[in-house]
């Protein structure tokens, strides 16, 4: 098992908010174990995150639209 975040760890892991992540984690497209009063992420699950692009699973993914 890797390493666990904090709600708070895990924003600063992906670059966005602690309201953002508890928000993902509400819309489950981020999981996590409640602990106390906060929430335990994986790490794997935040490189899983990453790698989906951030869209909700299911979603087809669009298109690369770089000029070229």
């Amino acid at each position: 098992m890797g390493k666990l975040f904090t709600t708070e760890s895990a924003a600063s892991y992906l670059g966005v908010t602690p309201a953002r992540v508890r928000q993902l984690i509400l819309e489950e497209r981020l999981p996590s174990e409640k602990y106390g009063r906060d929430h335990l992420i994986s790490e794997d699950a935040l490189q899983q995150y990453e790698k989906n692009g951030r869209k909700k699973a299911g979603r087809p993914r669009t298109k690369d639209l770089r000029v070229r």
